[in-house]
């Protein structure tokens, strides 16, 4: 650890976001407050079609199974990435410890007055740390939450500044969480190899090094859960996310059929979804699909997302064997990191940040 300082230099930043107020403490001041530019219409709400039904139809995958090279699973697998973008993961050999260490420590942090956890505020220049997200004009609808966004791995990345150390064993709890972490998504990508066509080993070798972000996120209540939302839609940057929801409050809704699907916790599964970066390399084979977060009126909620990035210097495009005499590229090549920043210096918007890797015929 003792090169984090050394390293300064050398850690990425991302493009900041505008500085908003804390919902938690607005919630604390007046639980009955909903600021106006928290409040959506009924158009962006969708509220009207109920696609929860759908719920117990998102896929669910047994790593165990997947990674010891059971086919029928990775059928199953390769038709959940096809189909849904999104499945559940049980079987994952991540200890109950583990993920319930995570969770206590962050709600701790969490619990903490403002002025502690300021102290770990995003800077004016970087998007790590505690705050708020993807906030890129005093226009926009603003989202019901919370967020503490940090790089994990590679450990040199790490920028020592924003590590929580106020609640006691916080750090250890992430790092031990985001090691096993690493493990899922090392053996996701091997499976994600082999349903694209590839070696194993191909995915991984195409990241150069796989980078790791971690973002946790807090919900407060709402009294108006209908009105607000707690992440706005968006597709993920990533070529994976590894999802860990909160107890039995569902608040994960994901674009399926033209509805939003609630994605019901499992206990103790993870929760995966294909990033753009996939989509881009499978010519739209394997979809990233949008999602978004939904409050509840009377309970707090967390939810944890790793982010699982190739290198900034790195170049995607659609790979050759995906291309045929009947498919055009649907994407040109663009550098990761171009990407990745282009898309943080927008709002959550769907996906219109994938515009920006589109072929134009």
């Amino acid at each position: 650890m003792g090169s984090i300082t050394e390293q300064v230099d050398n850690i990425p930043t991302y493009p900041p976001s505008l500085q908003v107020p804390s919902v938690q403490e607005m919630v604390l001041k007046d639980p009955l407050e909903v600021p106006e530019r928290y409040i959506r219409n009924e158009e962006e709400m969708q509220t009207k079609t109920d696609s929860s039904h759908l719920s117990s139809q998102v896929p669910v995958i047994d790593l165990s199974l997947l990674s010891n090279g059971d086919k029928e699973e990775l059928m199953k697998f390769e038709l959940a990435c096809e189909e849904w973008g999104f499945f559940q993961v049980v079987n994952h050999g991540v200890a109950i410890e583990v993920l319930q260490a995570m969770k206590d420590a962050s709600n701790e942090f969490f619990e903490l007055p403002l002025e502690e956890k300021n102290k770990i505020a995003m800077p004016p220049n970087d998007m790590q740390g505690y705050g708020h997200a993807y906030v890129v004009s005093e226009e926009q609808t603003l989202d019901w939450s919370d967020t503490l966004i940090m790089l994990v791995y590679p450990s040199r990345f790490r920028n020592a500044k924003i590590w929580p150390t106020e609640t006691k064993g916080f750090k250890e709890s992430i790092e031990t969480y985001s090691t096993e972490l690493k493990r899922v998504a090392e053996e996701l990508l091997c499976s994600l190899s082999l349903i694209m066509g590839m070696d194993k080993s191909a995915l991984l070798e195409l990241h150069k090094e796989l980078v790791q972000a971690l973002r946790v996120n807090y919900y407060p209540p709402c009294r108006t859960p209908d009105k607000v939302l707690g992440i706005s839609p968006h597709s993920d940057t990533s070529t994976i996310t590894i999802l860990m929801q909160d107890g039995d409050v569902t608040g994960l809704q994901i674009r399926h059929q033209g509805g939003w699907v609630p994605v019901k916790p499992i206990p103790n599964a993870l929760v995966v979804n294909v990033g753009d970066v996939t989509e881009i390399l499978s010519n739209g084979k394997y979809k990233s699909i949008e999602h978004r977060a939904v409050t509840n009126e009377s309970k707090i909620r967390l939810s944890f997302a790793s982010f699982f990035i190739p290198l900034d210097e790195v170049e995607i495009e659609p790979l050759n064997h995906f291309l045929d005499s009947d498919s055009l590229p649907m994407y040109k090549k663009v550098k990761y990191g171009d990407y990745m920043r282009q898309s943080m210096k927008m709002k959550h918007d769907g996906k219109a940040h994938t515009r920006m890797a589109k072929t134009e015929f």
